[in-house]
């Protein structure tokens, strides 16, 4: 009778401690996870290997967090909404290159939903909303205002459509067309607070901003001073958002788009939607994330932060 006492108590602290174990090691899961779209990139050439699920790791600090989903962007979970935002002050020599961008819009896939915007007085002027009809889209292509000074900052333009955007489960992308000058706060500071204000509110839309330099008209349009820090700016709320900046390091206009626009659909079919679950915390707020992969010859280009709520207990 000892001994089978022993064994059942034996075998019920067996029980607990795997139901504690199974708790534990599902635990993370009861917390909200985070979604990041995240474009896989060559290191060298053109081909993209595949990546698993249990390939991604996703790191806050030295913490690795769990995985929860790894959806490649193709197929049924194509979906994906794009904004083309063309700031009204670029120079209209912009009309040059309205024909590649319509035929970049004809070539996306039909599950692609395109709009049209304009950069103008600090707001993005909707011109089209998203739609499955691609005509419709490159029908609402024009020809800039050329104005120096239309747009006193394509930073407060890109907030507006941000905020604006209406959430949904398909990829949000902007083609952001500008000479990237802030003419509200000015240049010459890393730290621009609308380009980092910008970003956090992409970010926290997961939002991916891509963007061409095209010059704006009048004298900033061919100022070396003005452009370079405006190809800065641009370059910064591409990368943060883990999108793609085209044209850098030039100040005059680029003589065609297409090779961008190639690229750019290139890059989009190359996409995976991720979930995880991020530390639980008291405090909402900004966490700074890492995405790595042992797959060789690629890169995980992502967002480098995510705005995380607090972990109710």
């Amino acid at each position: 009778m000892k001994q089978r006492q022993i064994f059942l108590a034996a075998a019920l602290a067996g029980t607990l401690w795997a139901a504690g174990l199974a708790y534990a090691q599902a635990a993370p899961e009861a917390g909200t996870a985070v979604h990041l779209t995240v474009t896989a990139e060559p290191k060298h050439g053109n081909d993209v290997p595949v990546i698993q699920k249990n390939e991604v790791m996703v790191y806050e600090g030295k913490d690795r967090d769990q995985v929860v989903d790894w959806i490649p962007a193709q197929g049924d979970h194509s979906a994906q909404e794009v904004f083309i935002l063309l700031d009204d002050s670029s120079s209209t020599d912009l009309g040059s290159q309205l024909d590649d961008i319509r035929k970049f819009i004809d070539g996306l896939p039909p599950a692609t939903l395109v709009g049209v915007a304009y950069m103008r007085n600090g707001t993005a002027q909707i011109a089209q909303n998203p739609s499955s009809d691609h005509a419709a889209a490159a029908k609402a292509l024009r020809l800039p205002q050329g104005i120096a000074g239309a747009n006193a900052s394509p930073y407060f333009s890109l907030s507006d459509l941000a905020k604006r955007w209406p959430e949904s489960s398909a990829r949000h992308s902007v083609l952001m067309v500008s000479d990237g000058i802030d003419r509200y706060y000015g240049t010459g500071d890393l730290q621009d607070p609308y380009v980092d204000a910008a970003v956090d509110d992409c970010v926290r839309k997961d939002i991916v901003v891509s963007a061409i330099y095209e010059p704006g008209a009048g004298h900033f349009g061919h100022s070396y001073w003005q452009s370079y820090w405006g190809q800065l700016y641009l370059a910064q709320v591409a990368d943060r958002t883990g999108g793609e900046a085209y044209y850098i390091g030039m100040t005059g206009a680029p003589v065609a788009f297409a090779p961008y626009l190639q690229d750019l659909n290139r890059r989009w079919q190359h996409q995976y939607l991720l979930s995880f679950i991020p530390k639980a915390e008291k405090k909402s707020g900004w966490r700074n994330v890492r995405l790595s992969t042992e797959v060789p010859n690629v890169d995980l280009v992502s967002a480098g932060k995510v705005y995380v709520n607090a972990t109710e207990h």
